[in-house]
């Protein structure tokens, strides 16, 4: 079995994905049907679920669902944007390669982004990728094949990941996410891949020299490698066996390539370098052995070299005779790349179904909204055009009392266009009607105004909170500002403040009118009886009704009639306009990624609007002509009439009466708007509220979390030193303290010397070197016998010999000393003797310290001459002169130096 390395998964944790989708559906997609979209968010919240799951499974099911999940989030980018000023979903995800402990904690890292939450998506798949090539059989034809597949697209998708990962994770991502750690793992998925191929290549027994270009590319693949994962930031993030098996095949496939070309030498006769790689071959197989150490995977391998190089040797020796080219000579191999990163497949899923296919993207909502205002633009604009004229031609009827002067020839009765009006009027609830709206506009502008004011009050106490953590915590308080988040819902929040404050002047306006025209209102109110009692008597006109000029009057005022009906034709046909821009947009979107949509939706208006503003100018030039015709005609009218006091003041309040009929219809349109304008901005407030409510929530959340990462990482933080002792406490430095800040003890007191036989010089092994050329030795005495015991307050015998050395044995029989000397101290008593005390410097663990203590050697050189071998000479190390890393080696064990580097 091929020992492949598989790349583990980070973790995440369970959210909910439906509350925050549908609340910002509701709130922007306001036409969208909530059939169209609650089952899919119901799907899209169970697939997440499903893939935490379903990742631990190193099956193409799982691989499966992680795919559609990531395809899901590609699809709803551009609709539902996840991001911290707009959806606001926390995804947390845990670093791969951090095992976790009860006291540092986890490298984890939450951001409420759907990009961060596409990259975690992206590294889960080429790690699964990764799992599911490195359990295939690589004995047989398919499961090579599909280890080549799935290890191609894992290294395409880190490299991918490499290149956007900085990007789409706007603060500093988990280790497993670092640029560097990602190219590190797309290079071993890349080896591991050519490494695939060359398997294949065996067992299909491909020619050798093919093998060999092969396998030589292995090589170079895992070099690369080797010395990506050996950077510096990421050195310590590799599980403890993965270097090891990295450097070991650099070694071991150098050593096939080598092994593979030996054969192509034979094949062509050429004996003497085919011994010369078969021996090269093996130094690296060896050098790949002493690497490896237990996840050596080439046994078999090189037990083949072995047996293939004893036989060329015994060959050349008795037949050939060949010479064994020095390895500078030879050739080089060739390298065959045959491995190649996958590129990133869109979608990733063969079954990928868009869940949200009726939502139209968000860049083509935006482009319809756009429209949509430019379009209200022009409707606004044009009918604001007719209405004007028509009010300005109504003003001039009512100040020359047309048509009512002209009904009201005989001075007696109310005319019967007036009584029309009031008859409107009365239908149209009357004055009672106008006062109702006036006196709720307040109630409404209150209702939005502290709706505002209270979200408002929400985001100024969220960031006032994390002004003042980040000031307490400074560096440590990682997260976005507050600032930077609510620009986007504060800058909402000022343009509904500005809505309310020019609505507020509006009201005015319609109030101050209200009040100029109420009693020309209140009279149209009234039955027609009590107008008729309100009108003074005029005197008799009935001469001037076959008058020309009458005539001419009447036919203008028919004129003007007909003007106004084309009009409200003309306006209808202005407002039920129709587009279908969706297609457009959507063509434009799908051909060039991105929507010009002010080019087309100023051609698609011009089209449609140009021939409605032609009939709008044409209706304002023909009134301007019938209005100068008017005034002419009423002014002959005016001389014909004989007039008094009592029809001058009969005319003045027919005209009030005129003008009141059309400022009160204007008035009771106004005020309609005015109302349905503040009740329709109640539930945007009320988004705007629940948006910003739903922020508070997740950055109160936020802050939680990282308050208690905080308080962990601040309990766990070790505390600092205590102070040093004072000198009366006897501290350094004190009164007791020696040379160099050692606290000096007082010594035992000496014992008197002991008796000292001259007749028997002492010559044991262990008790340290006689002076040369003394006349005799000092024996330490028997000590006394167990009858007659010492008084233990009586001061002991002090030997004159000095300690043993350490390590050296005491005498025969003889205990070998105390605390690690070698000095004996036989037939004490059974208290023993106190120890003297020991240099502070001295370490009694270190076995291969000599007293008194000697400076470590210089790193590389080894010990003095004599001492033991270094201990890590066990697991390896070629001999005492070897530092326990190379100077520019790799830190395995056994590792040989660069001199003894014959891959190299």
């Amino acid at each position: 079995m091929a020992t492949m390395l598989a790349i583990p998964l980070k973790k995440t944790y369970e959210i909910d994905l439906i509350k925050p989708l549908r609340n910002f559906i509701q709130s922007t997609f306001t036409q969208a049907n909530p059939e169209d979209y609650n089952n899919a968010l119901t799907e899209f919240n169970k697939l997440r679920n499903t893939m935490i799951t379903k990742s631990v499974d190193k099956h193409e099911s799982a691989l499966e669902v992680l795919c559609r999940y990531y395809d899901q989030l590609v699809a709803i980018e551009n609709k539902l944007p996840i991001a911290e000023n707009q959806i606001r979903v926390q995804f947390k995800w845990r670093d791969a390669f951090d095992e976790g402990s009860f006291l540092s904690g986890k490298r984890t890292l939450a951001i409420a982004s759907a990009a961060y939450e596409k990259v975690c998506m992206l590294f889960n798949i080429a790690a699964l990728q990764s799992q599911i090539a490195s359990i295939q059989n690589f004995e047989s034809d398919e499961g090579l094949k599909a280890a080549v597949k799935y290890f191609q697209q894992s290294c395409g998708i880190l490299g991918h990941l490499k290149d956007i990962v900085l990007s789409h994770v706007q603060q500093e991502p988990t280790p497993d996410l670092n640029p560097d750690t990602l190219n590190s793992l797309s290079a071993v998925m890349l080896a591991q891949a050519q490494e695939s191929i060359y398997r294949k290549a065996t067992i299909d027994r491909m020619k050798e020299s093919m093998i060999a270009k092969l396998a030589y590319q292995c090589s170079e693949l895992y070099a690369d490698a080797m010395k990506l994962m050996q950077l510096g930031s990421i050195r310590d993030l590799w599980p403890r066996d993965w270097l090891a098996t990295v450097v070991m095949k650099q070694a071991a496939f150098h050593a096939m390539a080598e092994f593979y070309q030996s054969v192509v030498a034979q094949q062509t006769k050429s004996y003497g370098e085919e011994i010369a790689r078969l021996q090269h071959a093996m130094e690296l197989m060896t050098a790949s052995q002493t690497r490896g150490g237990a996840t050596f995977a080439f046994r078999n391998e090189i037990g083949k070299i072995q047996r293939a190089l004893e036989s060329a040797k015994k060959d050349n020796d008795f037949i050939y005779h060949d010479k064994i080219p020095d390895l500078k000579t030879l050739g080089a191999i060739g390298k065959a790349a045959v491995a190649k990163a996958a590129p990133v497949a869109k979608p990733m899923s063969s079954k990928f179904a868009d869940l949200f296919e009726k939502i139209v993207p968000l860049p083509v909502y935006d482009a319809l909204t756009a429209f949509e205002n430019r379009k209200a633009q022009i409707v606004n604009m044009e009918i604001g055009r007719l209405r004007e004229a028509t009010t300005l031609i109504n003003s001039v009827l009512s100040s020359l009392n047309l048509p009512a002067a002209l009904e009201d020839l005989s001075g007696a009765k109310v005319p019967q266009s007036v009584l029309d009006k009031a008859k409107q009027v009365q239908e149209a609830g009357g004055v009672a009607v106008i006062d109702s709206y006036i006196s709720g506009l307040p109630e409404l502008l209150t209702r939005n105004r502290e709706i505002l004011d209270e979200s408002l009050k929400t985001l100024d106490d969220e960031e006032k909170s994390d002004t003042q953590l980040r000031e307490q915590f400074k560096e440590r308080w990682t997260r976005t500002p507050s600032a930077t988040l609510t620009k986007p819902m504060r800058d909402e929040a000022v343009k509904y403040r500005t809505i309310l404050d020019t609505a507020i002047q509006a009201d005015k306006i319609v109030r101050e009118k209200y009040e100029k025209n109420k009693h020309a209102i209140t009279l149209l109110s009234k039955s027609p009886a009590e107008l008729e009692q309100s009108l003074p008597a005029a005197g008799n006109a009935g001469a001037l009704q076959g008058n020309p000029v009458v005539q001419e009057l009447r036919k203008l005022c028919e004129e003007v009639e007909t003007i106004k009906a084309e009009r409200e034709v003309i306006e209808n046909e202005i407002k039920e306009a129709k587009f279908d821009m969706s297609s457009k947009f959507f063509a434009a979107l799908a051909a060039d990624g991105a929507i010009n949509e002010e080019a087309l939706s100023v051609e698609e208006l011009d089209r449609v609007y140009a021939p409605l503003r032609q009939q709008v100018s044409d209706s304002i030039h023909r009134q301007e002509t019938i209005l100068a015709r008017i005034q002419n005609a009423n002014t002959e009218f005016c001389h014909a009439k004989s007039s008094n006091q009592s029809a001058a003041q009969r005319e003045a309040l027919l005209k009030d009466l005129a003008s009141g009929f059309d400022n009160y219809m204007e008035l009771k349109s106004n005020l309609e708007e005015g109302t349905k304008f503040y009740n329709d901005l109640t539930p945007l407030l009320v988004r705007l509220q629940t948006k910003i409510n739903d922020f508070c929530f997740a950055r109160k959340t936020e802050k939680d979390e990282l308050m208690a990462d905080l308080q962990k990482q601040i309990v766990n933080t070790p505390s600092q030193p205590p102070p040093s002792a004072p000198r009366y406490q006897g501290g350094p430095g004190g009164a007791d303290s020696g040379a160099g800040g050692e606290s000096r003890k007082a010594p035992p007191p000496r014992p008197p010397p002991p008796t000292i036989p001259t007749s028997t010089p002492t010559t044991g092994t262990g008790g340290g070197a006689a002076a040369a050329g003394a006349t005799a030795q000092p024996t330490v005495p028997t000590g006394p016998s167990t009858s007659q015991q010492p008084n233990p307050s009586a001061p002991l015998p002090y030997p004159s010999q000095p300690p043993q050395q350490h390590g050296q044995p005491g005498q025969p029989g003889q205990p070998g000393g105390y605390g690690g000397w070698g000095a004996p101290y036989p037939n004490y008593p059974s208290g023993g003797y106190p120890m003297p005390s020991m240099p502070s410097s001295y370490n009694p663990y270190n076995p291969y310290m000599q007293y008194p203590q000697q400076p470590p050697p210089a790193y590389g050189q080894g010990y003095p001459q004599g001492a033991p071998p270094y201990p890590m000479a066990q697991a390896g190390y070629p001999g005492q002169q070897s530092a326990p890393y190379p100077q520019q080696g790799y830190p395995y064990p056994g590792y040989p130096s660069q001199q003894q580097q014959p891959y190299r």
